[in-house]
């Protein structure tokens, strides 16, 4: 991170910067805050995309996180995420832990009046499913 941000209050962090952020919010989209609460072990949403970009923080213990030619990772509390929208899958946004609750707070950019998630076909999976990051 540049020393841009050397000048901020007390108490203020900057924690994750995303610089092409804007080329990817699709035009006269609203912004969406939107807390996913996941309890111990929910897998959470089936493989899905959404209609814009996501930006967000984990919030609260550990996700297993997932999207289409990215290999699976477990962010923790405090960790940042980002998900490209449009036509990115989303595979897995699952809670890691099987005795605790973990949460995310993201803020997506989407058109108005579009669904927060689209669930994807097992036809389009079988057609992308070279797409997927493939585990060694």
């Amino acid at each position: 991170m540049s020393d841009d941000h050397t000048h901020l209050p007390p108490g203020v962090e900057i924690i994750a910067v995303r610089p092409d952020a804007a080329d990817r919010i699709p035009a006269g989209a609203e912004a969406r805050t939107v807390r996913i609460t996941l309890k111990p072990g929910d897998p959470g949403a089936p493989p899905h995309r959404h209609p814009g970009p996501i930006f967000g923080y984990v919030t609260q213990g550990e996700v297993l996180f997932e999207l289409e030619g990215q290999p699976p990772r477990v962010l923790k509390a405090g960790d940042a995420l980002f998900e490209p929208g449009g036509e990115v899958i989303h595979y897995q946004g699952a809670n890691h832990l099987q005795e605790a609750q973990s949460q995310m707070v993201v803020t997506m950019f989407a058109p108005p009046g579009t669904p927060l998630l689209t669930v994807v076909s097992a036809e389009e999976l079988a057609e992308r499913r070279h797409l997927r990051f493939a585990q060694p």
